[in-house]
């Protein structure tokens, strides 16, 4: 009986997915199946500039079941996308293709057993347009979990997590409260548990400089702080708020599972500028494992044979279970 695959889904057809997937699954063997999906002739297309190589099983789907995996192959189930034999600039006309890439996913994981999802890298300003803040809302909603996701960047060492994904700095404040800061870290803590046997010790951020605020109502005595006492007596492992300028400093951070910021880029920042490649972006709160490289589709080194794919080689071996 052949095991459960590790599904991948290309994402944004003009990236540098096309080299970093070829990249990652010559680097390393996986004990368990892997399903590609995306467009055959782009990607045979893309190979051939690159001067890539990659054997590949091309799969069917019979009332969206496998019926040809092989678990000794890449295999590739085929989305159709028209191109233009060239490499295209990032634009709304992928739109459809990404979208019944996510169709078929959604349509698969319903069907059959899967170990989790992997998506490539999709341009925000043109897939989700101002439908939604990312990816992981845009999931969020089509599995239907409302508000109840997290948003987890994930190393061994050290990860983060931030209560308010891509908004603007100025609605950022507005949008800090007791009943999401909860129900994210109790996320992650149930995550760490489920997949680690381990209680994680988190560590807050607040939200102003050094954790103060001499102008206003400080966040930090009004939400940060009773948020922390009360996920104390819940039994959970958290410690702060700390200030954001120190808390990522070696002897601090050593101390620490997982980091919680206030924001996006209070946390990503720190942890791109320790773990570079090293890192994934895991979605927490949905019914599958999903996971994508913690990474954008990088244009302007598509075609160049340059990119780095170690974080989605971290993604495929998260799923594939050769770390843990």
């Amino acid at each position: 009986m052949i095991k459960s695959p590790i599904v991948i889904l290309w994402g944004e057809p003009n990236s540098v997915f096309s080299e970093i997937f070829v990249k990652a699954v010559k680097r390393n063997k996986y004990k368990n199946p892997i399903l590609l999906l995306g467009s055959k002739k782009l990607f045979e297309f893309q190979l051939k500039k690159l001067r890539l190589k990659l054997n590949f099983n091309q799969i069917n789907l019979k009332n969206h079941k496998f019926i040809n995996l092989d678990k000794n192959k890449i295999n590739f189930l085929d989305i159709d996308y028209k191109f233009n034999n060239s490499f295209e600039e990032i634009s709304s006309k992928s739109n459809n293709y990404i979208n019944q890439c996510f169709e078929t996913v959604f349509k698969i994981i319903n069907n059959n057993n899967v170990l989790g999802v992997i998506n490539g890298p999709i341009s925000k300003k043109y897939f989700l347009k101002d439908r939604f803040l990312g990816i992981t809302e845009y999931l969020a909603k089509k599995f239907k979990v409302k508000d109840k996701f997290a948003m987890l960047i994930f190393n061994k060492t050290l990860s983060v997590l931030p209560i308010t994904t891509h908004l603007p700095v100025s609605k950022i404040s507005k949008n800090i409260n007791k009943k999401s800061i909860i129900l994210k870290t109790s996320l992650v803590d149930k995550f760490y548990k489920d997949n680690f046997a381990k209680k994680p010790n988190i560590a807050f951020c607040g939200l102003n400089p050094h954790c103060e605020n001499f102008f206003n109502v400080s966040e930090e005595n009004k939400i940060i702080k009773p948020v922390i006492n009360l996920l104390k007596k819940r039994g959970l492992k958290v410690s702060g708020p700390f200030p954001t300028d120190t808390i990522f400093m070696k002897q601090n951070r050593m101390k620490y599972d997982v980091i919680v910021g206030m924001y996006h880029d209070q946390v990503l920042g720190p942890i791109k500028a320790l773990h570079g490649f090293n890192a994934i972006n895991i979605t927490l709160g949905l019914p599958i494992l999903r996971i994508s490289p913690d990474h954008g589709p990088n244009f302007k080194m598509v075609g160049k044979n340059k990119s780095n794919s170690q974080s989605l080689v971290e993604a495929i071996k998260f799923l594939d279970n050769k770390k843990w």
